[in-house]
């Protein structure tokens, strides 16, 4: 490998003094003279190698520093900063070559050192311009022998050249300058986003996120309270509370529903089912699952205090019914909502549920957040309704008719108690019956209101509207007679009496006590047609009673258009006509109440959340019969209690003179006849001057009204003369002479 050559010297006149590493220790003479363009080559190995970053030529004379110019010791490691655009010139110039160049031209110094054999070049390094940066970098021409670029004057006449200006980013005071300009402007573009954000585009983002941190509670409106007419509760709301599970949240499933079971009464299995999780039909997950309604509240306290993962409650409500099946089939019951799914509790449902309030606020980690959003609107509270209905009264009626109706194997029975002076239903009571506390174990035909929609042939019971009609149009009079055969023919169809007469001359009294068919029919052949279906409709029959109950039969008239010949003797004595209990009870309240119709009614009064009562509607009235003939009529149908032989003998009671009838006809549904027998009996008391009256209908195997219902009629009247202490009859019943 060619030993390194020591960089040549340049004196003050411009020869060049040379020295060589190693050149006399290998006797290789080193070259002198000047080169072209400041070339030199010792040992034929190029001397650009001198001219690198670790050292560089210096531009000297006569061995020493020029005049007017500073002598600079470099390392060779220290000038490397001095031109940024030397290690550009190095590669322009060839490296080496360029460096041998640069030395001869300034003539820099050099030492040996002894210890290593090697000689070390110290160079002075003075001011240099970019033009000889160019001039060493590229080869000169020369013009008229002398190179134009070089300036050949000595240094000292030399002018000063400028250095060179550093780029304007160089200069740390423009660069802090700058960054502080930069970090303004971010701050400004930041505070007037902010600014944006907050007073201009606040209400669209707020808008936008609000919803979702939004939650609603609905807050029940109390439903209001059924009443009986002296004001004890028969049906209200007390305060609950419900159970419900979110599923996201909810830890162990089956842990948590062995827990939940005991307490609130449902099977393990079934908590479970309700506790998986599930989408909503628009596919979000469900967080909400109830697991029970209506929980007390020490219970539902007692769930609270277990903490378990994703279970609550919340307030509730739950529908108490006191009495369990008392007036059952006309209260009805309630959903788990509180909405009113049967009995007056649907009829009025709008009236006792009120308005449902809401709660809406925000809501930050699973807790409402402080002074957030907040809506309430207040739940109004439902109605409450005062009935007509006496609860005492009421618990014996249905007593003596669900005994009753045990005893002869009826598969449905109704009794009615009217007030006569005012419309009102004292008592409605059904056979079968149901707990309205507990409904959903009771088949559907139990919860039927049988007054209401028990449609039956009334049978016998209707011939007082035969008899009235006929006094009030004068066809007959109290004192009437005529020959009873034992039956009568109408068209195709044989009408035959159980009390035959045998062709002898009757009373209208004895025709009533012993309930003639024939002689019902002959009196209404003299009515006609026309005259009785007026009465039948001014009676109330053919059309709802509008008592309050929902779904209430109509019962049907039989159109003169559709009479055939035998209609003329059916529909006097209450067959080929469709009735009701309640239809019939109505009608007979009507001849009490001295001829003067009253729409029956259920409802007395209702109260508002504060307390307000309101009296119900008054009732539809009319007058079917002068209170004369109505006199008249009672006291002819005072015959079926008290003749020997009667009927209604077994509808008597003790101390009071009661007016009634006895009747046996047919249940229809759909139109069609049902097996067996509808014994029934209508009457009133004290007859002299009436006060109540009671309808009874059974639907048996067989037997008659004067057996089936009129001891059932007799243990309900009883009681309710002494439950109203009406005062015993002043004088007994007036004496009939049945053929006179």
């Amino acid at each position: 490998m060619p030993s390194r050559s020591e960089e040549p010297r340049r004196d003050a006149t411009g020869s060049r003094r040379g020295s060589s590493r190693g050149g006399s220790d290998r006797g290789v003479p080193p070259r002198t003279g000047g080169e072209r363009g400041g070339e030199s080559s010792i040992g034929g190995i190029s001397d650009a190698r001198a001219y690198t970053p670790r050292g560089r030529t210096v531009r000297e004379g006569g061995g020493a520093p020029a005049a007017g110019r500073a002598e600079q010791r470099r390392t060779p490691r220290s000038s490397r900063s001095q031109d940024p655009f030397r290690p550009a010139l190095q590669v322009l110039d060839g490296g080496r070559a360029a460096a041998t160049r640069a030395g001869d031209r300034q003539g820099g110094p050099a030492r040996r050192d002894g210890a290593a054999g090697r000689t070390t070049v110290v160079r002075t390094v003075t001011a240099r311009t970019r033009s000889d940066a160019a001039t060493t970098a590229a080869p000169r021409r020369r013009v008229g022998g002398r190179d134009p670029r070089r300036d050949d004057r000595p240094p000292g006449r030399r002018p000063a050249r400028k250095p060179p200006r550093p780029p304007k980013l160089a200069d740390p005071g423009r660069r802090l300058r700058l960054g502080t300009a930069l970090a303004m402007a971010l701050f400004v573009a930041i505070g007037v986003r902010l600014v944006v954000l907050q007073a201009v585009e606040t209400p669209a983002y707020a808008d936008g996120g609000l919803a979702d941190r939004l939650r609603t509670v609905k807050l029940p409106a109390p439903r209001g309270a059924i009443y009986d007419r002296d004001g004890a509760p028969l049906a209200h709301s007390v305060e609950a509370r419900y159970v419900y599970a979110d599923p996201t949240r909810v830890e162990d499933i089956e842990a948590t529903a062995r827990t939940l079971s005991p307490l609130l009464g449902i099977p393990a299995s079934e908590l479970a089912t309700k506790m998986q999780p599930r989408k909503r039909i628009n596919g979000v997950d469900s967080e909400f699952e109830y697991l029970a309604r209506g929980v007390d509240i020490d219970r539902a306290r007692e769930i609270a205090a277990l903490d378990l993962s994703g279970i609550h409650t919340q307030r509730d409500e739950r529908r108490e019914v006191p009495g369990g099946d008392l007036a059952a089939n006309l209260l009805g019951f309630t959903s788990l909502d509180m909405a009113g799914l049967e009995g007056l509790e649907a009829r009025y449902d709008d009236l006792l549920h009120g308005e449902d309030g809401e709660r809406t606020f925000e809501i930050g980690l699973g807790a409402p957040i402080p002074g957030g959003y907040s809506r309430t609107t207040e739940a109004k509270p439902g109605s409450s309704m005062v009935l007509t209905i006496d609860r005492d009264l009421q618990f014996m009626t249905q007593r003596i008719l669900s005994e009753q109706a045990k005893a002869v194997q009826a598969s449905t029975a109704a009794a009615v108690v009217l007030d006569v002076r005012t419309g009102e239903v004292l008592a409605q009571a059904s056979d079968p019956t149901y707990n309205a506390a507990r409904p959903r174990s009771s088949d559907p035909t139990d919860r039927e209101d049988a007054a209401t929609s028990f449609v039956v042939d009334p049978g016998s019971v209707h011939k007082a509207i035969t008899f009235g009609a006929a006094l009030q149009e004068g066809v007959i009079t109290p004192e009437t007679s005529f020959p009873v055969a034992n039956a009568i023919r109408k068209g195709d169809t044989w009408f035959p009496d159980t009390h035959f007469a045998n062709g002898r001359r009757m009373s209208v009294a004895g025709m009533m006590a012993y309930s003639s068919n024939v002689g019902t029919i002959q009196i209404a052949d003299k009515l006609g047609p026309e005259r009785l279906l007026d009465y039948q409709r001014r009676f109330g029959l053919g059309k709802p009673t509008g008592v309050g109950m929902p779904g209430e039969a109509s019962g049907r008239l039989l159109p003169i258009s559709e009479w055939s010949e035998s209609s003329h003797g059916s529909v006097p004595i209450g067959h080929s006509v469709d009735a009701t209990p309640l239809q019939m009870a109505a009608a007979y309240a009507a001849i009490a109440n001295d001829g003067t119709y009253i729409q029956p009614h259920l409802v007395k009064e209702t109260i508002d959340p504060k307390g307000n009562r309101t009296p119900a509607e008054a009732p539809v009235t009319r007058q079917v019969l002068s209170p004369d003939h109505a006199a008249s009529l009672r006291t002819i149908m005072e015959a079926v209690t008290t003749v020997d032989n009667a009927t209604g003998r077994a509808a008597a009671v003790p101390g009071y003179r009661v007016a009634g009838k006895t009747g046996t006809g047919w249940r229809l549904v759909d139109g069609k006849k049902q097996p067996g027998d509808v014994a029934s009996f209508i009457g009133m008391a004290p007859a002299e001057n009436p006060r109540y009256v009671i309808a009874v209908f059974v639907h048996s195997p067989s037997g008659g009204g004067g057996t089936v219902a009129a001891p059932a009629f007799r243990e309900m009247m009883t009681f309710t003369l002494r439950h109203f202490k009406v005062p015993p009859s002043s004088e007994p019943a007036p004496k009939f002479t049945v053929f006179p």
